[in-house]
């Protein structure tokens, strides 16, 4: 019989006890965010029908990267691989109970079956916001406006991350008016230009002209190379002011201004590859050199309601991943020390006291403290070494002594300092040592 592997699944993680004080700061952080500016929390179910997907997903990440199986009743079903069509379905189905605008939000987990690599996980947990019911790019300005507090939330400065923003309803524009191009081509055009960081200059050169044909290849590179060099909407070629877009992209902007958010872009050979948006896009892009690179983004998705044979509800929406997160706060040294949940591990130099110290552990649990009693009967010096490695900020000696004289020694690990308190100086000590933390985590929000 051969050995059991210890490793997870390929593409995913195991979250240990110090991963999940990580994840779990991030979580709060996002939630505190989001619902401070009013949004609230739904759920939906890990299994979708495959046809969720096909529907409006785009046919890589339901054909290619979705995990599917056919259940015992015969039906073709999915594993989450996001949840905007998710929302969607539900909002379609009690459109008349909802009041507009509904903000909803959501953190789960989902899977997609694509290569691991840093950042990208087979399975990542996201937040997921969306604000259904409003037609003008006020939306657009609230959701990237929600983007840029739950960044800052971590205590980032604006020179450590850009957002960078680009309207679909352009993007379309400029591939069929500018280009010229076919729905086919534009399709692929809109693909290539997506994954334009992602590969070498050369590459995308050589598959633009592929897309373009030789016989126009000349021409549309060079106008290619316009809109590539194009850092602002005033170096835009003349023949794209046209648009009516680019009156919308201006305004989301001013607004954008006037709420504060200063380090928003505009960049034309942004695309993000889902085939659902239908008007602003943008994405939040860490500057950090270690970690240059897209952290996650959102935009205009108007048509996903109106799938479930309803009237279209218009919809703008984000999903930032945890992962990606994690390495913008580790790239920028902006994640605080997290101690354990525990708040008090008691040490018991000898069984004899173990009744005692048990009894004391229930009177911290009744002031609110989160206590563990040592119940091994191990030697002292075996316990102190398993408390210590368990990051909990304080350990209690507890034994008959202690208990008769109702002063029980209390060490400060973090400091190495010891003191002989009263229970009362316990709990008070154990609270205002929380409280700090606390205060730490979330200075954003005091």
């Amino acid at each position: 019989m051969s050995t059991l592997s210890t490793q997870p699944y390929k593409g995913t993680r195991d979250y240990y006890p110090a991963d999940k004080r990580v994840q779990n700061y991030i979580f709060a952080t996002w939630r505190k965010v989001v619902e401070r500016h009013g949004y609230e929390e739904y759920a939906a179910p890990m299994l979708e029908p495959l046809e969720l997907y096909t529907a409006k997903s785009g046919q890589e990440l339901a054909s290619e990267q979705t995990y599917t199986f056919t259940d015992r009743g015969d039906r073709v079903v999915a594993i989450r691989p996001e949840m905007t069509p998710s929302i969607s379905r539900m909002v379609a189905a009690r459109r008349q109970e909802l009041g507009y605008p509904a903000r909803l939000y959501s953190i789960a987990n989902f899977m997609r079956y694509e290569r691991p690599q840093r950042g990208r996980e087979r399975e990542f947990w996201q937040l997921n916001t969306d604000i259904f019911g409003v037609e003008g790019v006020h939306a657009e300005s609230e959701i990237i406006g929600l983007a840029y507090d739950v960044v800052k939330a971590f205590g980032a400065s604006d020179d450590m991350f850009v957002l960078r923003v680009n309207n679909r309803k352009l993007i379309n524009y400029m591939m069929s008016q500018y280009l010229g191009l076919d729905a086919v081509q534009s399709h692929l055009m809109v693909k290539l230009f997506d994954r334009k960081n992602k590969i070498p200059a050369e590459t995308f050169r050589d598959q633009a002209i592929d897309i373009l044909g030789e016989e126009y290849s000349g021409e549309g590179v060079r106008k290619i190379a316009k809109l590539i060099a194009a850092k602002s909407m005033a170096d835009l070629p003349e023949e794209l002011k046209q648009s009516d877009a680019v009156v919308e992209v201006q305004e989301l902007f001013t607004l954008l201004k006037s709420a504060g958010v200063q380090n928003a872009v505009f960049d034309i050979t942004l695309m993000r590859g889902l085939d659902y948006y239908t008007g602003t896009v943008f994405e939040v892009f860490d500057t950090h050199p270690d970690n240059n690179r897209s952290m996650f983004g959102g935009g205009r998705y108007d048509g996903l309601v109106g799938l479930f044979g309803v009237e279209a509800v218009p919809t703008v929406g984000m999903a930032p991943g945890a992962t990606m997160f994690q390495h913008f706060l580790e790239s920028h040294k902006l994640l605080p020390v997290l101690s354990s949940t525990t708040d008090v591990c008691i040490v018991v130099p000898s069984q004899e006291g173990l009744e005692g110290a048990l009894n004391f552990s229930r009177k911290l649990r009744e002031e609110g403290v989160n206590v563990e009693v040592d119940i091994t009967g191990r030697k002292i010096d075996k316990q102190i070494k398993s408390v210590l490695k368990k990051n909990v900020p304080f350990m209690i000696f507890v034994g008959n002594e202690e208990i008769k004289d109702e002063l029980y020694v209390l060490k400060d690990i973090a400091s190495d300092t010891e003191e002989r308190l009263s229970f009362e100086r316990v709990v008070s000590k154990v609270r205002a040592r929380r409280g700090a933390q606390q205060d730490d985590e979330f200075a954003f929000f005091e």
